[in-house]
């Protein structure tokens, strides 16, 4: 953390005035108290902002669809039969990809599930799944199901990772030792990017690299990660990732989720999968043969053809990414993160803990909070003077700010509100 914060209102709104990046927020819609002013919105963890420019990128598609009817699939400004084609560069671009190794489609846990399809290949001597111990529910519920569906026990194939005795958050060298130990009777290793109670970041190399060494096939739930880590998945290797799209990347509740397939299996039309026409060759697509030939790469796992209006919306926040630059904007994070560290700190508060490691590097922008007696009520306070985080049972409250439109003078007023809360 440097030595450079300071703890005063002047030294964010100094920091704030010199981040170029800073006028990213004025690009987004920002909610308002009764009273008009604006909220402190440390919640795009969970839903992200809506970008300014989301209603005039949905209501062209709705002006080409009341223009052209069907004839919007090839005529309408952003042409529907290729638009989910309009994101991929920017895609890629954001998780470190090549183009060839996502799409966009579905939702997460249903990509989840047709990855899992392709490269949860249980046999007798190896069906086990690596998860964490407190996994986001979906995923366990989605990997635990896939266990069940072959004919396994989650009880005895499902491991679960767990820190240290006395500790929040789990070790890389830990769960290495849990591959060395477990690995030849693992099937799939799949472990979220960023954990989403604790707000630790994976090292996804690291755990890749160990997993991939015992034979292991690889996944990711990147839904606190796309947006928030600057992510190398082509390089780091993993089977699939998968992510959803409403929490970083400020598509709106619920919209497309993401999934990367690493470049090695673009070509494995050997895998099984479950099939759908638009992850049929493009060239014969409509010649409607009754034989599946998928689209090599990521592309080849889709389903049916996407929605539009919430690919626009999509859209409307990638070009924002797009210009801001993943790399830039995880180097603010990492600033912002660390003032609102730096001053939960000073608070010298007992009763606090910070559960999210200290080092930025296994970290996204979200720090959770422990208060040991009365968590609920602080945050029920937070609530009630206008700072949105959310809570987690059973004692964690969630504070991310988000480096596209949180500023430092947003992370003073939280830690002046919570220090405030704190003593009721």
């Amino acid at each position: 953390m440097p030595d450079a914060f300071e703890p005063t209102r002047a030294y964010a709104r100094r920091m704030d005035a010199e981040d170029p990046l800073s006028a990213f927020r004025d690009r987004f819609l920002i909610p308002r108290r009764p009273d008009g002013s604006e909220v402190v919105y440390f919640a795009g963890n969970s839903l992200g902002l809506q970008p300014k420019t989301t209603r005039a990128y949905v209501e062209a598609e709705l002006e080409d669809w009341a223009k052209y009817g069907v004839e919007g699939h090839f005529h309408a400004r952003h042409p529907w039969m290729p638009y989910h084609e309009f994101l991929t560069e920017q895609t890629a671009r954001l998780v470190g990809a090549k183009p060839v190794e996502v799409v966009v489609m579905n939702s997460l846990t249903v990509n989840l599930h047709l990855m899992m399809v392709s490269f949860y290949r249980p046999t007798p001597e190896r069906h086990k799944i690596i998860i964490e111990g407190h996994a986001f529910p979906s995923d366990r519920y989605a990997v635990a199901s896939q266990i069940r569906f072959h004919g396994y026990d989650p009880a005895e194939a499902l491991i679960e990772l767990h820190p240290r005795p006395g500790e929040a958050t789990l070790r890389t060298e830990d769960i290495e030792a849990v591959l060395a130990r477990e690995g030849s009777a693992t099937a799939l290793v799949m472990l979220g990017g960023v954990n989403y109670y604790t707000g630790q970041a994976f090292e996804m190399d690291r755990i890749t690299r160990a997993a991939r060494a015992q034979g292991c096939a690889v996944g990711f739930d990147l839904a606190h990660a796309a947006g928030n880590l600057a992510l190398r998945l082509h390089e780091w290797g993993p089977d699939f990732a998968v992510w959803c799209s409403y929490k970083y990347l400020n598509a709106g509740p619920g919209s497309l989720a993401g999934c990367f397939v690493h470049e090695r299996h673009a070509r494995r039309f050997d895998l099984p999968r479950f099939a759908g026409w638009w992850g049929h060759d493009k060239a014969t697509r409509f010649r409607m043969p009754d034989t599946f030939a998928p689209i090599p790469g990521a592309e080849g796992w889709q389903l049916s053809n996407p929605p539009i209006l919430p690919l626009a919306a999509l859209r409307a926040s990638m070009d924002l990414f797009d210009e801001a630059g993943i790399g830039r904007l995880r180097a603010r994070s990492e600033r912002l993160t660390g003032f609102l560290a730096f001053l939960l700190e000073r608070l010298g508060h007992d009763a606090v803990a910070i559960l999210t490691p200290d080092d930025p590097r296994q970290r996204g922008c979200q720090l959770s909070i422990r208060v040991r007696e009365g968590g609920r009520a602080v945050f029920d306070r937070l609530t009630a003077a206008g700072i949105v985080c959310d809570w987690r049972e059973p004692d964690a409250i969630r504070a991310a700010p988000v480096p596209l439109y949180n500023t430092f003078e947003d992370v003073f007023r939280f830690a002046e509100v919570f220090a405030d809360a704190l003593e009721g």
